[in-house]
């Protein structure tokens, strides 16, 4: 499921959750997550994020994942959690490639559903010590039935829901689980591979970018979403007014008047399906007579295929991925020759 279409419509029973809470208190003990070493912070540690602060009164051991990216960078930390949440393409534990050596033979997370909302009796059966919704779009009453569960880290305060940077969804599960120092080191590597492929690529620096989908018509992503900043750490600059369109919010729906804004230096398409999308697309008439279309700046990922998840994931594990798959691609659509053909990014 793309982000994009995601759509609160989950509600709960509160005396079913009651009954569940009070349920937990016996029976067997789920899995507990797992971790290579041990947090080297001292605990209790207080969190702040958009509803309120949440202090963490001992080093994690059985954490549930309800935003849709975090068990990436508990990953990269060396923690693996007790459960996760699928937003798409259904693999094993909601582990992607690029997080397969970080997982290494630990057990795989439960998956949760995120199609309807939070599954907070579900949440609750796992008896959690710790849940993140760092990457996610949780309401004030979410928050409040999850923080009766368990110490809940929520999307940062200021943020736009499904906004926060990487850098800071690092840091902050790094906090959480008393590893800050290896998070700074994880983003500071990250980081520089990304400052590799800016340097290697100054045709990057001032042509425009920008990302989208083909959801509802043509829906683009902006500068408070990860797509988008990853397009500005490259060295691009995004269209301008695009703030304008999108707002309080990590993307919007374009209108057919500003179909203009899509002629970019190079637009990355994210797609359901390759080939019927793309040409669905280039004959539409307003887009067809769009430069970036006519001299094949456009670049086409499909979404549950690995680099356009990856696109999608923007994570600490996932964007050294997306720097061998895809920066090509993009040095091959602005590299100032219309007759360079730019090739399918394939994983």
């Amino acid at each position: 499921m793309r982000l994009a279409s995601i759509r609160r419509t989950a509600t709960v029973a509160a005396t079913g959750l009651v009954l569940l809470l009070s349920a937990c208190g016996g029976g067997s003990e789920p899995p507990a997550t797992s971790s290579s070493g041990t947090a080297s912070d001292s605990f209790p540690v207080s969190i702040e994020h958009k509803f309120g602060t949440t202090t963490v009164p001992a080093e994690p051991k059985r954490i549930v994942v309800v935003g849709l990216v975090e068990q990436d960078a508990l990953l990269s930390l060396g923690v693996v959690p007790v459960a996760t949440s699928e937003w798409f393409g259904e693999k094993p534990g909601a582990i992607w490639p690029w997080a397969e050596a970080a997982l290494g033979g630990a057990t795989r997370p439960q998956v949760l559903t995120s199609t309807d909302g939070v599954q907070f009796e579900k949440v609750a059966a796992l008896r959690p010590d710790l849940i993140l919704g760092i990457y996610s779009g949780l309401t004030a009453d979410d928050y409040a039935t999850l923080a009766k569960i368990a110490p809940t880290v929520a999307q940062p305060k200021g943020a736009v829901d499904y906004g926060v940077a990487w850098q800071d969804l690092t840091r902050t599960v790094g906090a959480a689980v008393g590893r800050k120092a290896q998070a700074d080191r994880v983003v500071a590597d990250v980081e520089g591979k990304i400052a590799a492929a800016r340097s290697a690529n100054p045709a990057f620096a001032g042509a425009t970018g920008l990302m989208a989908t083909t959801y509802e018509g043509y829906y683009v992503y902006g500068p408070q979403d990860p797509r988008g900043r990853f397009l500005t750490d490259l060295g691009f600059t995004l269209p301008a007014g695009l703030a304008e369109v999108t707002g309080a919010e990590f993307g919007a729906n374009l209108s057919r008047e500003r179909t203009d804004m899509l002629d970019t230096d190079v637009l990355i398409w994210l797609v359901d399906k390759y080939d019927p999308d793309r040409a669905k697309v280039q004959a539409d008439p307003l887009y067809s007579k769009l430069k970036v279309k006519t001299e094949g700046r456009d670049v086409y990922l499909e979404n549950e295929e690995i680099v356009g998840a990856a696109t999608s994931f923007i994570t600490p594990l996932s964007l050294p991925f997306l720097l061998e798959k895809l920066v090509p691609q993009l040095t091959a659509a602005v590299d100032g020759d219309p007759a360079t053909v730019v090739q399918r990014a394939t994983a």
